[in-house]
């Protein structure tokens, strides 16, 4: 029988972080699985991220090595996690249950055009995001089960380790959620910035040690 994530042998130490600043990122749209490049701020902003992860002082949020990191297959995500990576020598692990959520007929709409044309819908998911979904998007239990279905896969293999997953901010909000044992109506309630690290110890059950920490 598979472990939970409560139940590894020693302790383990997951860095979780939102991919840097996207091109066009002022607008406020909806991503999800458009492949949107990493904008140069955003690269920057992962840039000092990856130096601040790189220091071996043993203070802060940060100590020791990284054993391995992990992201899903949109490029804004890879590349942060390419720059995340390379002072410990890895190569990110692509993961798909780490992709964004899809927004269906949103994808692409800024916030303004969807409550424009779908005041409603807009309204209504705005406010529970776990019993309305984006139109013809990915509902928050599937985010749910398919994320959470890889965060224990990829922690199964890394016990006693420390690893990174760069993910996106509707996929870290899940995991956290899931992790603190908020209901998953309140994902809009945590905060995920861009470059955002998350840092989560694993003992006989998760603690958050920081959340979304901006380098």
């Amino acid at each position: 029988m598979k472990r939970s994530v409560v139940e590894q042998t020693m302790m383990t130490k997951i860095y979780l972080i939102r991919h840097g600043e996207t091109e066009d990122a002022d607008s406020r749209r909806y991503k999800g699985h458009i492949d949107v490049p990493l904008s140069e701020n955003g690269i920057e902003q992962v840039k000092r991220l990856a130096r601040h992860l790189g220091r071996k002082s043993g203070s802060g949020p940060v100590s020791g090595e990284l054993q391995a990191v992990y992201c899903s297959d949109l490029s804004r995500a890879r590349k942060s996690a390419e720059i995340i990576a390379a002072p410990f020598g890895l190569k990110p692990v692509i993961t798909d249950g780490l992709k964004e959520r899809n927004f269906g007929v949103w994808e692409g709409m800024s916030f303004d055009e969807i409550k424009e044309k779908w005041p409603d819908a807009f309204k209504a998911w705005a406010e529970n995001p776990l019993q309305y979904s984006p139109l013809e998007g990915e509902s928050t239990l599937a985010v749910r089960d398919r994320a959470i279905k890889a965060f224990h896969e990829i922690v199964s293999r890394h016990d006693g380790e420390q690893i990174a997953l760069v993910a996106h901010g509707g996929i870290n909000r899940v995991i956290l959620c899931e992790l603190l044992g908020i209901p998953l109506e309140n994902i809009f309630r945590i905060e995920q910035d861009f470059s955002a690290l998350n840092v989560i110890e694993l003992w006989d059950y998760p603690v958050i040690r920081h959340m979304n920490f901006v380098a």
